[in-house]
């Protein structure tokens, strides 16, 4: 079955896969228990946003003071005194994907390019 919904509650409670679209591309997809396993909310000083690890992908960055916000896309725990890592629920997900229309956990489309007969 497929539902529709701008109500993310409603996701939420029936639903075990998701996909989230927005501007007309697909920003992340899969089970849902596994789209929050694969990603954590962080709260910590902004210097050390820009020190995080190249294997951590930063999906949304929201900044209060000197405090951050992140959420962030990574397969292991963040083990880094500066970060609080807090439970992550599914609105939190989507609402942080669709506030950036650039992140996405899945690969944007490679553009096929257009050959002419006296390429081949």
């Amino acid at each position: 079955m497929l539902l529709s919904s701008h109500v993310i509650s409603d996701l939420a409670e029936a639903c075990d896969w998701l996909i989230v679209v927005n501007d007309g591309r697909v920003q992340v997809a899969g089970d849902v228990e596994e789209l929050i396993g694969s990603h954590q909310a962080l709260s910590g000083p902004i210097e050390a946003a820009d020190a995080l690890p190249a294997s951590i992908s930063v999906v949304s960055r929201r900044t209060v003071g000197r405090q951050a916000r992140l959420l962030v896309r990574t397969d292991r725990p963040v083990f880094d005194p500066h970060w609080t890592s807090t439970p992550l629920d599914m609105a939190e997900l989507v609402v942080s994907y669709l506030r950036e229309p650039d992140a996405a956990a899945l690969p944007r489309p490679t553009l096929a390019t257009a050959t002419t007969d006296g390429d081949r």
